[in-house]
This record gives C-alpha cells, sequence and structure tokens, in this order.
C-alpha cells in the first residue's frame, strides 16, 4: 500500500526524500586564493560545466562585467586583486567604462547528451531576461534579474541573473559561454545540479530556449496611427505575424519574454497573440485580444513583475523601449508534432518596429539546428547621443608633451594589462578542466555510496 503524504508540488515536494546527490560547477577560485571569476577572452568559448548523467540542472547563477579603458590607469594592472576598480573616473586614478552592448555579444549555449548542436542558444543576457543589453530588475518564478541600483536601466548596467529552470539529462550536460565581443568579459557562475542512479524516465522532456529578432517585422503601415480606422483590416491567416518559437517534434510551451522598440511614439501592443499547434491551418487552437492581455496586463502595460508575468523595462522607465515576460509554468501549451508562437505587430502586422525574444519550451530529442543571428545584427538599436567635436589648436610644447606622455602611458598600460590577461588563460584553462574532474569525481563516490 502506497503510504499517505502530501500532494505533489512545488512546496510538497520538500516533504519527501530523493536517491540524490547535489553539486556545483563554479568559477571558484580552485587555487584558494579569491579570484572567483573566469576570463573569457575574445572568440573564445568556455564550458562552465560538464556534467555526465543522468542529473538535472536545478539553479544557475550568473554576473558578469565587460569593462573597456579608453585611457591609462595609475594603477598597475598586475597589482590589482579585483575584477574591476569603481573609482569614480572623475578622480582620474583610473579610467574604465561599461560595454553597452556586451549583454548581447555573449552567447549562452546548452548541450543535452552529446547532440552537435545546442538545444538552448541565445545573448546571455536575453536568456535571463536583460533584453536589449538594458538593464531592469524582475522576479519571477523561473528567472530574475537583480540589476544594480546605480545602473538601473542603463545599457550594459551590472546585475546578477538566476534561473530555476528544471533542465534534466540522461548521458551528459555541458553548459558554454561564448564570447563573440572583440574585447575579453569577466564571467562569475554557479551551475547547480542533482545526480540520480537511474536513467530518467521516458516521458521526461528536455528544456529548450531559443532567441529570435525582427528588425524591423515588416509592417504594411507603419506611418498609419495605431488604433486608427485605417489600420483595422481583417489578418484571417497570421502569416506575416512576428515568430517567437517554430519547432517540431513532441513537447509543451512554457513562455517567453520579449522586447520591442517601438518607433512611432504611439502604442506597440495591439497584436493578437496566435499559437498554432500541430495540424492547425485557422483558426489557431490559442487566439489572443492584445498583447498586453497576452502578458496578463490590461489597458497598456503596467509596472509590475509578478510570478509568471510582468514588465522588466517599463517605456515610462526608457522611451521607446518596453520588456515583458508570460510564463506557462501551471497551463503550459502542449504540443505533438509542431507549435508555432506567433504575435501580430500592431494590428494585421500594420507597425515596423524592432522585436526580440526568447521562447522556453520543454521536448523529447533530438532537438532540430537553432540558431541565432550573427553578433553586428543583434546589437540593440540604443538612443545615440549627439556629440561636437573640433580639431585640435596649435598646441604649445608643454601641451604637446603632455600627449605624448599620455599616449606612452597607455601604451605601457596595454601592455601590462594585456599580458596578465595572457596569463590569466592558462589559470581559466585548469579551471575549466578541474570542473569537469570534480564533476566526474562527485559523480564516481555518488554511485560507490
Amino acid at each position: 500500500m502506497t503510504g499517505a503524504g502530501p500532494r505533489m508540488g512545488l512546496l510538497a515536494d520538500l516533504t519527501r526524500t530523493h536517491d540524490a546527490r547535489s553539486g556545483r560547477a563554479s568559477s571558484w577560485d580552485q587555487s584558494g586564493r579569491n579570484r572567483d571569476n573566469w576570463l573569457v577572452m575574445p572568440g573564445e568559448e568556455r564550458v562552465l560545466a560538464d556534467i555526465e548523467g543522468p542529473g538535472c540542472i536545478t539553479h544557475i547563477w550568473m554576473t558578469q562585467s565587460c569593462r573597456l579603458q579608453p585611457g591609462p590607469g595609475q594603477i598597475d594592472p598586475a597589482a590589482v586583486g579585483v575584477p574591476m576598480l569603481e573609482i569614480h573616473n572623475a578622480l582620474g586614478v583610473s579610467w574604465e567604462v561599461v560595454d553597452p552592448d556586451y549583454y548581447r555579444k555573449i552567447v549562452l549555449k546548452v548541450y543535452w547528451d552529446d547532440q552537435e548542436t545546442p538545444s538552448v542558444i541565445a545573448p546571455l543576457g536575453d536568456f535571463f531576461g536583460l533584453l536589449n543589453s538594458l538593464s531592469g530588475s524582475y522576479e519571477s518564478l523561473p528567472l530574475s534579474v537583480s540589476a544594480k541600483e546605480a545602473e538601473l536601466h542603463t545599457f550594459g548596467g551590472s546585475a546578477a541573473f538566476n534561473s530555476y529552470f528544471q533542465m534534466p539529462f540522461n548521458k551528459r550536460a555541458r553548459i558554454v559561454v561564448e564570447n563573440q565581443n572583440d574585447v575579453p568579459y569577466l564571467q562569475y557562475f554557479y551551475v547547480d545540479y542533482e545526480l540520480y542512479r537511474e536513467p530518467l524516465a521516458a516521458d521526461v522532456a528536455y528544456f529548450h530556449a531559443h532567441y529570435r529578432q525582427a528588425r524591423p517585422c515588416s509592417g504594411w503601415g507603419p506611418d498609419l496611427q495605431t488604433n486608427s480606422i485605417e489600420v483595422t483590416i481583417p489578418n484571417l491567416d497570421g502569416a506575416d505575424n512576428y515568430v517567437a518559437l517554430e519547432i517540431e517534434g513532441s513537447g509543451h510551451y512554457v513562455g517567453c519574454n520579449l522586447a520591442v522598440r517601438h518607433f512611432q511614439g504611439s502604442w506597440w501592443g495591439e497584436g493578437d497573440d496566435m499559437i498554432f499547434i500541430d495540424d492547425d491551418t485557422w483558426p489557431p487552437s490559442l487566439h489572443g485580444t492584445g498583447m498586453e492581455d497576452y502578458f496578463g496586463h490590461a489597458w497598456g502595460m503596467q509596472h509590475n513583475a509578478y510570478l509568471m508575468n510582468g514588465t522588466i523595462v517599463h517605456e515610462e522607465d526608457v522611451p521607446g523601449f518596453h520588456h515583458s515576460y508570460r510564463f506557462h509554468l501551471v497551463d503550459p501549451i502542449r504540443f505533438t508534432t509542431r507549435i508555432k508562437v506567433s504575435f501580430e505587430h500592431g494590428h494585421a502586422n500594420h507597425l515596423s518596429d524592432d522585436w526580440s525574444s526568447v521562447a522556453y519550451w520543454y521536448q523529447s530529442l533530438p532537438t532540430a539546428p537553432l540558431t541565432i543571428p550573427p553578433v553586428d545584427e543583434r546589437l540593440p538599436l540604443r538612443p545615440r547621443d549627439a556629440v561636437v567635436t573640433a580639431p585640435l589648436p596649435e598646441l604649445t610644447d608643454s601641451q604637446r608633451a603632455a600627449r605624448e606622455s599620455a599616449d606612452q602611458r597607455m601604451t605601457d598600460f596595454v601592455a601590462v594589462r594585456d599580458r596578465v590577461r595572457t596569463d590569466r588563460v592558462t589559470e581559466i584553462d585548469a579551471a575549466e578542466a578541474g570542473n569537469a574532474q570534480i564533476a566526474a569525481e562527485l559523480r564516481r563516490r555518488y554511485l560507490q555510496s
């Protein structure tokens, strides 16, 4: 007879014991010092976690930084024990600025069970909900971003990321970051997981995520006023909708985040959601009534962040930008052979805005090949400040000497900085191999226990 106990559920599961072993791959300094970050060089891939299954990734935490040096600092880079100085540039001690686009230049990839192509591929920031490389804090059930207060609503602003999506795997899990920037960046991370003795059940589905964009969406009347009588024409096929997900297989869609860079200055969200499942033609199995309705809001989008739906960046925070999310964790959208998740961009697709998204779903393997646009096509369409420049005047001897001195200091500074970075590559090579060895040893001891 089966014993009594709480029903299954998020908190009820905590009342039962399980035969599993917890582990973590992280960026901790394996030499025992305090340099707990990895330097990822330009064009380089790093394997953050390489874990033999069966198992499940239960939590991912990340924070990162990409600093540029327009001029030389007064402190020798080899003598600095922290990843960035964070000294105000006005003091003349150091000169560091954030690369405002770098969250779009780093790509997160996750591979399940030795597949050759990833089941998760997205710019790092967008995967967690920091869209368009524009920081904004929010807390949902599966994902969160905690932006540094002083850098909230800035491009490239410092932030911490969390994912609580459950990500089971049978044979192997590999989590990879690729730096598609032309400068290095620093990565801190935790990858928390648990191991199992027995293979996954046959009905267990694998986590997937995919970044897509349309720059711009192809609108037939972007110069026509939103909600004007002229744009209220029929859309009876959804053929020109923005597509957040289109995939074949068997599984369930569990949500998306969406970034809209709106150009008209009116209202971007009058379009409907249309989700086509399996053999749908018209109408789709799920047809909505407006983008704010799909995201669980009404009469436009509000400033809030709930467990399943909300706003990450509101257009009142940063004019022209709106970032939202909707998760179907208690109402997953099931499909057996295929699914297409699409949204109108303006009613009947009349607007031509910049849209981008990450869709999340679970399905059986194998994964169809997933790709994302090249880095130059992904960079956010940031507002540009007007700058007035003038040619240098005829220099005095002291002015010329000052400029020459600054040039020489920068040359010397860059040489030392680059040498420090090069020296760290070998250190990170060892840490990458060390994480894989630690995970393998943890599994060996678990199976022998």
